[in-house]
């Protein structure tokens, strides 16, 4: 879902203007031109991808076998196994999709402690990058995935898949993890704008609530959600460097600038019927349901609003809604001084050292198999060379420009920068803790106080 680099996350005002004004031009465009888009403008109905011209030299593999694990499901696992076919197709070779379940680095551990270690992995964590060289499992990357690396990525996308100066990450998929999608006929209804401060969120929330419509659909059974809310709130009131900080645990969770966060999430998590199902209601709600919850239901959805990143086009397309017309997107607000934009991203990771395991990689780097991806919906690379008439709609060929203009001036998912025990273990660590918040918003201190032992205990040092 998601090395402790500064440069690790979109930055300031330059980055939201850019994003706010792209968004806004992306909204216009689609209503205008409808008829440009492909049938897979919800983000997983795809009318017919064209394979992309071949950009990178790939060697015959006949009668080699190859593995790759991800943490993916669903029309997600489906698109990327696409992208796998695309390969075979080139090099002669196999490959196996293997499923892996959180947190992949215990699930790679056993496959390694079993002797039968995949060949890639897809880690979702920058954290997990770390663990997976300290554990001598990575392999570094060779000449021919490096050139084509730094060919097509950004530097700051390179150094977030280095670890001591050596380059074992490709990041093959990104996400802008700063948006929040909206039903357009339970905001039309209400009489309700698209906020730019938190401010006007709330305000946004109290006329949906007023017109008979639960503001907010939260998917808090999976904590990764709830860890994202809270980065955005403090990179907007606390700022880039501080932010930097507390990923690195240079400051303590029991800071005031973490109160002064978790304290403005309660004025959506606290208030009375402002969630779905209320507190309980969320925690048993998982991510996908909390996106199709509020495309459903017709003029009565269970909610009005989701946030998440781009990726939720993809459940977005398990419903009836249209991106752009029915389901529209605006920027995290801002809760302080600047709006924020969080980047996340799953990076390819070498295991099992061969050619056919480079030649992979070498592919995954390319804009070869990411144009063919980002053609299928809910999917955003970080690759500049991808062009953005591969994207299936317009609101995901202007949030993939944003993320491609921001260079390498971006901030990464915090989270994602722990270890995996503290940022990304389901029923431990922040994720828990910001559960427990979730089911008790009013206990600021408390919270603070497990996030910081937890912190300490999993090893969440700078």
């Amino acid at each position: 879902m998601r090395s402790r680099s500064t440069g690790n996350a979109i930055r300031t005002h330059r980055a939201l203007t850019t994003l706010a004004a792209l968004l806004t031009g992306a909204l216009a465009l689609t209503a205008c031109s409808g008829s440009d888009d492909r049938k897979d403008d919800t983000g997983s109905r795809s009318s017919g991808t064209s394979t992309p011209v071949s950009t990178v030299t790939l060697p015959k593999l006949n009668g080699a076998h190859l593995e790759v694990a991800a943490v993916w499901t669903g029309t997600e696992q489906a698109n990327f196994k696409k992208v796998l076919a695309e390969f075979e197709k080139r090099t002669g070779a196999k490959v196996t999709f293997v499923p892996a379940q959180d947190p992949i680095i215990n699930f790679l551990g056993s496959k390694i402690a079993g002797g039968r270690p995949p060949d890639i992995a897809l880690l979702p964590q920058p954290g997990a990058i770390k663990q997976a060289v300290r554990n001598g499992w990575a392999k570094p990357l060779g000449p021919d995935a490096l050139r084509e690396l730094r060919r097509n990525y950004a530097q700051g996308w390179q150094d977030i898949g280095k670890v001591d100066g050596k380059q074992y990450g490709i990041y093959y998929k990104a996400a802008n993890k700063s948006l929040i999608w909206y039903n357009a006929k339970a905001f039309e209804n209400a009489g309700a704008k698209e906020p730019k401060t938190w401010q006007g969120l709330l305000t946004a929330a109290q006329a949906v609530y007023d017109s008979g419509v639960t503001p907010f659909s939260v998917g808090g059974a999976d904590g990764w959600t709830l860890t994202d809310w809270f980065e955005n709130v403090y990179l907007s009131q606390a700022g880039p460097e501080k932010y930097d900080r507390l990923a690195q645990h240079r400051i303590k969770w029991t800071d005031p600038s973490v109160k002064q966060a978790l304290t403005t999430l309660a004025q959506i998590w606290g208030k009375k019927d402002y969630v779905a199902g209320g507190a309980d209601g969320a925690l048993q709600t998982e991510f996908p349901a909390s996106v199709t919850q509020t495309f459903t239901g017709g003029d009565q959805p269970k909610a009005a609003m989701v946030y998440e990143g781009d990726f939720a086009q993809v459940d977005i397309g398990d419903t009836k809604a249209k991106v752009g017309t029915d389901a529209k997107v605006f920027p995290f607000p801002a809760a302080g001084s600047t709006a924020p934009v969080v980047s996340g991203g799953d990076a390819a990771v070498v295991l099992k050292d061969s050619r056919a395991a480079q030649a992979l990689a070498t592919f995954l780097a390319s804009p070869d198999s990411a144009t063919l991806q980002a053609g299928l919906g809910g999917y955003l690379s970080p690759n500049k060379n991808v062009p953005e008439s591969a994207y299936p709609n317009q609101v995901q060929r202007m949030i993939a420009k944003a993320l491609i203009a921001s260079g390498d001036s971006f901030r990464f998912d915090m989270s994602d920068q722990a270890p995996q025990a503290f940022g990304g273990t389901p029923g431990k660590g922040e994720w828990k803790d910001l559960q427990d918040f979730l089911k008790n918003p009013g206990d600021v201190a408390g919270t603070q106080a497990k996030l910081e032992k937890d912190a300490a205990a999993y090893g969440n040092a700078g």
